[in-house]
């Protein structure tokens, strides 16, 4: 970060400015210099030729064994202990190579270079951390060097490791990463989508300890406004927050400066899922059946159970009690492009549970069952096979297939019915029904136990939607009692 002169050819040189020759040491490493320079008390950077006793023009470096400072520069040498702490500080302060310096006769213990002040331009103290290894801190004005100083101690006395402080972003997110464990495979997708993320942003090469509230905050903002959503924003907080708070465990930093609301920084931009109406589902039910395809049933067993659709594809025999008039629900069927097929747990614990049929499910299900082609062999799964839902080629439908369908569906949809329509996903089918159950007059509790939430909150802040019909419905019901 500053100058260093490399002897080139001859150990005597001309300086550009004139007619002034110095010699120079073998070009050496700043930390070898500055100890050179301080075991010889000689000022850095100043070799007199010994024939003329001018001053090396490139660089000025001034020493002060007391506290007096002039207004030159300093350079001093102090050794503190601090809670068991051994710490050599050394002050330097360096001019530019092209400055010229105006030499009138006066000594270098004088500290002074014919009537002109040097102003310093680099300034830096050598101190030996926690772990025993030398650092140093640069500042461009004594001023700024003391401020250092000051952190630097207050960290020592609170345990704070300065140095490991320098990590990067990236980096402590890796870290963080190495020691996750128990993560659901999407979640773990998600996650490293999200690391990839940071390791290819600017933000993520900034040191960690130079990160602070307002520098999270502006990274957020800057996110969005460049396209990112909300939700995405907020995957790469679930990353950075716990990782920081970490570093704040370790004794790393001080504060966590991911420790901030999401939305009070970023606006929601989600899409918002709406219920169907009933006329929409009728008519909806209606297309489907017309337009064909292997999809009319999952379709309305969805619409009809809550379930999730990597939920219903999971499915197998065994999970339907046709005689109870339930569906066992245990487990999801997922894919991705890195696993075509496997299985997992339901997405909480209250995912494991038991959802009692309508007649119209119970009636869907067993088309399916009677429907579903016997196939010379069974796709085994994570030690499960005999899933009910099957694509054309026999092989186990994943949530992939429903979505595409009703992709296609959707445009034609609109177009015959005239009216507008929210965009039909699955996860709107399940909201429907949350929306129906809950309109029809199910207690919280009992809601929340269908759709496997962990949280009631969920049910009734999320997939609840109410319209002013049910409202006005449920007020007649109650009206005579006011």
């Amino acid at each position: 970060m500053f100058p260093i002169i490399e002897q080139q050819k001859s150990p005597q040189h001309t300086a550009d400015m004139g007619e002034v020759g110095y010699t120079v040491h073998p070009a050496r490493n700043a930390e070898e210099k500055f100890d050179h320079a301080i075991h010889d008390h000689e000022p850095l950077g100043f070799h007199r030729h010994r024939r003329n006793e001018q001053h090396d023009d490139r660089i000025g470096v001034h020493h002060a064994e007391s506290k007096q400072q002039t207004e030159h520069g300093t350079r001093s040498s102090d050794r503190r202990h601090h809670q068991g702490h051994h710490t050599d500080i050394a002050i330097a302060v360096f001019q530019p190579a092209y400055q010229q310096l105006q030499h009138s006769g006066a000594d270098a213990a004088h500290h002074v270079v014919g009537q002109k002040a040097l102003r310093p331009q680099l300034v830096f103290e050598r101190t030996t951390d926690i772990h025993k290894k030398r650092r140093c801190i640069y500042a461009k004005s004594l001023t700024e060097l003391r401020k250092k100083e000051e952190e630097l101690w207050r960290d020592l006395a609170d345990g704070i490791d300065y140095a490991a402080g320098e990590m990067t972003v990236a980096d402590l997110v890796d870290r963080y990463m190495n020691l996750k464990r128990g993560l659901k495979p999407n979640s773990l997708r998600s996650y490293n989508t999200a690391v990839k993320r940071i390791h290819a942003d600017p933000f993520g090469q900034k040191a960690i300890k130079t990160v602070k509230l307002s520098d999270a905050k502006g990274w957020f903002v800057f996110l969005h406004d460049s396209g990112f959503k909300q939700n995405t924003i907020g995957i790469l907080q679930s990353v950075v927050r716990p990782a920081f708070e970490m570093a704040v465990e370790d004794d790393i930093i001080r504060k966590n400066p991911f420790k901030f609301k999401l939305s009070d920084v970023v606006p929601k931009d989600a899409y918002v899922r709406n219920a169907l109406t009933r006329e929409q589902q009728e008519k909806y039910l209606q297309f489907v059946q017309d337009y064909g395809g292997n999809y009319y049933d999952d379709i309305v067993i969805l619409m009809g159970t809550g379930l999730r659709v990597s939920e219903l594809y999971g499915l197998t025999r065994a999970d339907i009690d046709f005689e109870r008039h339930c569906i066992h629900v245990r487990r999801q069927l997922c894919r991705t492009a890195e696993k075509p097929y496997f299985v997992t747990p339901p997405k909480t614990k209250s995912g494991i549970r038991n959802v009692p049929m309508t007649d119209t499910v119970c009636a869907a299900l067993r088309r399916v069952v009677k429907a579903r082609a016997s196939t010379k062999v069974e796709a085994l799964v994570d030690g499960c096979s005999g899933f009910l839902f099957l694509d054309k080629s026999g092989m186990p439908k994943v949530a992939m297939h429903l979505e595409n369908y009703m992709r296609g569906v959707q445009g034609k949809f609109e177009k015959a019915y005239s009216k507008p329509v929210p965009r039909i996903t699955p996860h709107v089918l399940r909201h429907t029904f949350c929306t129906n159950v809950q309109q029809a007059g199910l207690d919280v509790k009992s809601l929340q136990y269908l759709m496997g939430h962990s949280n009631a909150s969920v049910t009734l802040d999320v997939y609840t939607h109410s319209s002013f019909e049910s409202v006005e419905r449920a007020f007649e019901q109650i009206a005579g009692n006011l």
